[in-house]
């Protein structure tokens, strides 16, 4: 039992590392098989397919790594302080993780039969309870009405686009690894506070 496990665990990680590096459509079966050390038969004997393996692959990453911000995005936490905490656990994500904006674009850009059959893409949207807070704090002059939509993509979009196109960043800065994760750690405070600040009713 337990060398079953080992094996499967070999393939896993051999498919979400080809995945990661080539993206899904242009990895193989038999890639996958050769990176973990067995063959073809044992290979299609765990996950019978790559779409399988890829949906067993894609839940995992999605379900380890959303958990805690969907959590936040539906505590009673003040807007504001929802999205600082949000902003930090989510670049924290993508820092320890930096492939994972690979991983999940090449996702999104697949058919949309695909994405509407995998349940665990919801889990990377907004939450209703974010949605309603939005719109309730709108409603009390509390911050500008807002579509609630605009305000999460620009959040994603301000986390998520650094990571992906990191190499123009290290290359046009000449930044160190360091040094570009030190540009990454100064955006925890920069994003909320234009979000924020974005958010402010008008004078």
């Amino acid at each position: 039992m337990a060398r079953s496990r080992n094996t499967e665990q070999k393939i896993f990680d051999a498919a979400t590392e080809l995945f990661l590096e080539k993206g899904v459509d242009r990895t193989s079966v038999r890639e996958i098989a050769a990176k973990a050390g067995i063959n073809l038969a044992l290979m299609n004997y765990y996950f019978r397919s790559k779409e399988n393996l890829f949906n067993a692959i894609f839940s995992s990453l999605v379900k380890k790594n959303s958990e805690e911000l969907i959590r936040i995005l539906d505590s009673d936490l003040e807007l504001g302080e929802k999205i600082r905490q949000y902003v930090n656990v989510y670049i924290d994500m993508l820092s320890e993780n930096p492939l994972l904006v690979s991983f999940v674009m090449a996702i999104l850009h697949r058919s949309r039969e695909r994405i509407t059959e995998m349940k665990a893409v919801s889990s990377l949207y907004a939450t209703e309870k974010f949605t309603l807070q939005v719109l309730e704090e709108g409603k009390k002059g509390n911050i500008r009405r807002t579509d609630p939509t605009q305000l999460f993509v620009d959040m994603l979009s301000l986390i998520a686009f650094p990571f992906a196109i990191k190499m123009l960043i290290i290359d046009k800065n000449n930044f160190s690894k360091e040094e570009f994760q030190n540009f990454i750690s100064e955006r925890k405070n920069r994003i909320p506070e234009m979000l924020i600040d974005s958010l402010r009713p008008k004078p």
